[in-house]
């Protein structure tokens, strides 16, 4: 018998061996706000990468190579983590390793090492055996950029078996939803375990917000509030109308009501990785 604490704290090194979690991750516009930092932001993804890393899981994510960004980041905690059988999946969506030259590329190739390795992915999101030795190209067409960034979140989807969900843009965002929408969708429609993470804000809180209103009263409304882009009404609806009709919203995740409400609400990193840790644990651990 495996302890609640030993699930939450202690997960075995082993624990996740085998197991492939998809990370959705975005800035939040709802940081300064709630009086939080991207410090908060970036420390929670820290823990949460090193909860994963630590266990023994992969995490796919689908972003882009440049300095600065996510990648980057997810790329330096995997450095203190020490794992090196390349934990870490970068998935990059056709029009996005299709904008970078060979040089870029096998720049970004040595900077990952041991770490981690990029899936190059076509159009439709089907894993390519490598880059394409052709120059770059820099103006794809907005359905062009819609469907690869489709196709990007169709394969994570399909290679994931659950999705860590956080911040997410409301706008300025590229396909038909924001990107964070669209694989909370995805990931719906193939009834995977969800963990959003909702108390730095973002699309993720609008998507907790659609499927267990109850779990955000605590949020803070402005009167002054912009009208939201009709994309992300949108989505959300989609999003609503899937999990009616799959009788599954995600929230089938190794969490009773009560932790996936202060799921839904905490902005403290260790809290959130202890969180995330303890459903996973549950649903892959002997009771």
């Amino acid at each position: 018998m495996v302890s609640d604490n030993q699930r939450t704290n202690l997960l075995p090194a082993d624990a996740l061996q085998g197991k492939q979690l998809g990370l959705s991750a975005s800035d939040s516009p709802d940081l300064d706000r709630l009086g939080l930092l991207d410090t908060h932001f970036r420390m929670t993804l820290g823990e949460l990468a090193r909860m994963v890393i630590i266990s023994g899981g992969s995490l796919y994510y689908g972003g882009h190579l440049q300095p600065g960004g996510i990648t980057n980041f997810l790329i330096e905690e995997l450095h203190r983590y020490g794992r090196r059988d390349r934990p870490l999946k970068v998935c990059l969506a056709w029009t996005v390793h299709r904008e970078m030259t060979q040089d870029q590329i096998a720049e970004q190739k040595e900077i990952l090492g041991l770490f981690g390795e990029i899936h190059f992915l076509s159009p439709d999101g089907h894993r390519l055996e490598g880059s394409v030795d052709e120059p770059a190209i820099q103006d794809h067409s907005a359905e062009e950029r819609t469907r690869s960034m489709t196709g990007l979140r169709t394969y994570m989807t399909t290679n994931t078996s659950a999705r860590i969900v956080i911040g997410g843009k409301r706008s300025a965002f590229q396909g038909v939803m924001p990107g964070i929408l669209e694989e909370v969708l995805f990931a719906l429609e193939r009834k995977q375990p969800l963990y959003l993470v909702g108390g730095l804000g973002g699309a993720t809180l609008d998507v907790i917000r659609k499927l267990r209103p109850d779990y955000v009263e605590w949020f803070p409304y402005l009167h002054d509030e912009s009208v939201p882009d009709e994309r992300l009404q949108k989505g959300l609806e989609r999003i609503a109308e899937t999990a009616s009709s799959m009788s599954w919203d995600g929230f089938e995740n190794g969490l009773n009501d009560d932790e996936n409400l202060l799921l839904a609400a905490s902005y403290r990193p260790s809290e959130i990785a202890a969180l995330v840790g303890k459903g996973v644990g549950r649903l892959v651990l002997p009771r």
